[in-house]
């Protein structure tokens, strides 16, 4: 969007290859027609239902339209591609160690910028850290394509509810399953080892274990202080602050890339029209405020399991309703 209209952005990436995130790999239906919008068409695993499981009950709902589970490899090596094709730069392993105003310090050397646009996630760069807020952390399993796994999740995206936090899973484009936790410190810590968690929370969850059946438990990629409900309201001078730097919506909503993309188009048209990055912060602050409220109300209630039995009864009728409230505009 910067390049577009006549700006050089320089993307300084971290890593050498495009990586695969630690993302819940879902894309909504106003998400994709975003991509399509910014020059970018993926295709993924078909999603159209949504599946909530409690204990041994479970409940399905339409989606109020077409979704995709992909990985963020394949998004992000596209989203890269786009940009260095309409005239942006991109530097890669890159390791920047703290920034200093407009200053980012990197190995040996120092980079100055006129203007910065802070996408980094949930990872904090020095001098320029979100406060501590959170106590929730995400774990994530990749299990591999097998056939009986591909038939009992199909075209969903599933959320497996316990106590004291969630699982949502999605088929990714090569068959595979990512599977992501949010799990409050409390419940974290009452297990002895990531691994062990898994199997703790699958022994209230028939669903999920009959998921993780399917499949070996290997790496378990994990992040933690995750600040879910926080929004950037204040910036410094310069740095407009993108995605999970500008607004952290609680995951099982399924709209955190929805929210990256949104906020990247709406800071590169403040930049173009001269708005300062704190306008535009407090802006995108306020587009954010009934999503993020909406979805944090859903986070507590999934967490306490008389609420999740509760809300399962009427959620076939809702579903569509609070899909649709959870979308950033």
């Amino acid at each position: 969007m910067l390049a577009r209209r006549g700006a050089v952005p320089l993307i300084l990436e971290r890593q050498r290859e495009t990586g695969d995130a630690l993302c819940g790999g879902f894309l909504s239906w106003r998400t994709l027609k975003t991509l399509v919008g910014l020059g970018v068409a993926l295709e993924g695993h078909k999603v159209s239902t949504l599946r909530v499981t409690s204990g041994s009950a479970c409940v399905e709902a339409d989606l109020p339209g077409g979704a995709i589970g992909v990985s963020r490899r394949v998004m992000d090596t596209a989203l890269q591609a786009q940009a260095v094709a309409v005239g942006g730069g991109l530097d890669r392993d890159v390791t920047i160690r703290r920034a200093e105003g407009l200053s980012l310090v990197v190995e040996g050397d120092t980079i100055e910028a006129e203007t910065l646009f802070l996408a980094t996630g949930k990872h904090e760069l020095r001098g320029l850290a979100r406060p501590r807020l959170g106590e929730t952390i995400g774990l994530r399993l990749r299990l591999p394509p097998h056939p009986a796994l591909l038939a009992q999740v199909g075209p969903a995206i599933e959320l497996h509810l316990f106590r004291g936090g969630y699982a949502g899973l999605v088929l990714q484009e090569d068959g595979s399953a990512n599977l992501c936790l949010a799990v409050g410190k409390a419940r974290f810590d009452e297990a002895a080892t990531p691994i062990a968690l898994f199997y703790d929370i699958a022994t209230e969850n028939a669903h999920l274990a009959e998921r993780l059946g399917y499949g070996e438990m290997g790496k378990i990629d994990a992040i933690a202080g995750i600040p879910y409900g926080w929004r950037a309201r204040e910036t410094e001078p310069g740095v407009f602050r993108l995605g999970d730097q500008a607004a952290v919506i609680p995951s099982l909503a399924g709209e955190g890339n929805g929210i990256a993309l949104a906020s990247g188009i709406a800071a590169a048209h403040a930049w173009h029209s001269g708005q300062s990055a704190h306008d535009y912060q407090q802006v995108f602050a306020r587009r954010a405020l009934m999503p993020l409220g909406i979805a944090s109300l859903l986070w507590r209630l999934a967490e306490r399991p008389v609420c999740a039995r509760m809300g399962m009864s009427v959620l076939p009728r809702l579903a569509r309703h609070l899909a649709a409230a959870t979308r950033i505009g």
